[in-house]
């Protein structure tokens, strides 16, 4: 039998409007004005029918630290917060996926542990040039890297050097290389009588010029190996007319932000508030709102989350120290919730958030039939009340740890129900039945 979705409100190319998806075998089977008289009919009201997100920055950290998070936990806060799409970062799992044998490794580990669709991320790193090709062969979609120290010594930073050797094999192979770009040949000193707890202290120790450098870099390899780059978190305002000039020589230069620079801003950060700690830092206010009028000129091309948590303890909430807390922030379960806040104060549809969340990321990784509302398209959907708002309860998360900055904001939004191929996977915050979810391989595997 047919699903037949109703609502007031499905959010279709032209606008929102009334309509009918009609879901068959997993698929949209077609988009009408009317159920057909023999579907199963969900009336979901006033509520945004919408396509699903894609998330293609996702610490999952298993195996190895699934102390920190791990496939079960990360998928069901996926599913609760209406992804049904997320591709699983190299690091900080252990070991890292930077060879075939680790990426084995890790499929097995999420065997039979994914409530929505996962792919994978391999890494790039010093001398693992003979491993890019069989780990393309065994799926990976594309490869990471960082330029400065990662964190994890088991992933250490790639020179210029390096990705001058690996990049003419990923163009090759026609996969991207992800890139955490900071250079810290930048670094600023910080003074003696600075306070660890002053979250001054850390901005001011990471300035935009670490990234700015870092994406000119960038840039410039892309410029003599021909191979596609993604310059993923962008944070610094800064680094925009570098991104704007590539675009214009036509290089295949991309770039993602995220929730945290969109949503929160240094001037509003307490003293000892680790939580808020990442890499790169969350900037000014005025920064923040230059990196939204470049998501709203293309110029961005879409907001992922870089969910990565950790132990509480390493956050250092006893001290509240800045300088040797963990940096990273969970947000799996909220990325629609806060971007939708700060896009509707700004005056901007849910259409285009939609666009930044679900469809560019989806096309970013080659699925050109997820993200959008069409026939033919996987039936991976969402209802969703963009006029709710309540303050986030970090208990109710369903990633496997509560630390986060998001905590006790008043968001809008609810994603009431997700679906996955048409079958429901989450609804209310709870994730409902079996896990559904498969691995997705690149089509070059």
């Amino acid at each position: 039998m047919d699903l037949a979705l109703c609502s007031t409100r499905v959010l279709l190319p032209q606008g929102p409007g009334p309509a009918v998806v009609v879901v068959r075998d997993g698929r949209i089977a077609a988009v009408r004005e009317a159920a057909p008289p023999d579907a199963q009919v969900v009336d979901l009201g006033t509520a945004v029918l919408m396509p699903a997100l894609t998330d293609t920055h996702v610490h999952i950290d298993e195996p190895g630290r699934t102390a920190w998070e791990g496939f079960a936990t990360a998928t069901r806060a996926a599913a609760a917060g209406g992804v049904t799409l997320l591709v699983d970062m190299p690091l900080n799992s252990d070991p890292v996926t930077t060879s075939r044998q680790a990426l084995e490794i890790k499929l097995q580990a999420a065997a039979g542990q994914l409530w929505v669709d996962t792919a994978f991320w391999g890494g790039v790193v010093p001398g693992n040039t003979a491993e890019l090709g069989p780990m393309v062969d065994a799926g990976v979609l594309g490869f990471k890297c960082f330029l400065c120290p990662s964190g994890i010594d088991e992933f250490p930073p790639a020179s210029a050097a390096d990705l001058r050797r690996a990049m003419p094999l990923l163009r090759a192979r026609g996969v991207p290389l992800l890139v955490h770009a900071e250079l810290e040949d930048t670094l600023r000193a910080v003074p003696a009588d600075a306070s660890p707890r002053a979250y001054a202290t850390w901005l001011h120790s990471r300035p935009k010029e670490l990234e700015d450098r870092a994406v000119a870099m960038v840039a410039d390899l892309v410029r003599q190996t021909g191979c596609a780059a993604h310059i993923v978190h962008l944070s610094s305002a800064g680094a925009l007319d570098i991104l704007r000039r590539a675009r214009a020589e036509g290089l295949p230069l991309t770039a993602e932000t995220c929730p945290h620079y969109l949503g929160l801003c240094a001037e509003e950060i307490p003293d000892g508030a680790t939580a808020y700690k990442c890499a790169p830092p969350i900037r000014e206010r005025e920064n923040q709102d230059r990196l939204w009028a470049a998501l709203e000129e293309g110029l961005i091309d879409f907001v992922v989350t870089d969910h990565s948590p950790c132990l509480p303890a390493l956050k250092r909430p006893e001290t509240g120290d800045f300088m040797s807390a963990w940096g990273g922030i969970a947000s799996l379960q909220l990325g629609l919730r806060s971007v939708w806040t700060q896009a509707r104060r700004r005056g901007i549809p849910l259409a285009r958030v939609s666009h930044w969340m679900a469809a560019a990321p989806a096309a970013f990784l080659g699925r050109s039939d997820r993200g959008r509302l069409a026939p033919g398209c996987v039936a991976d959907l969402v209802a969703f009340d963009p006029d709710a708002q309540a303050a986030v309860d970090a208990a109710a998360l369903l990633h496997r740890h509560p630390t986060t900055p998001w905590a006790g904001r008043v968001l809008a939004g609810q994603v009431q129900t997700t679906w996955l191929r048409g079958q429901p996977v989450a609804h209310g915050g709870r994730v409902d039945g079996p896990p559904r979810g498969t691995l997705i391989r690149s089509s070059r595997a």
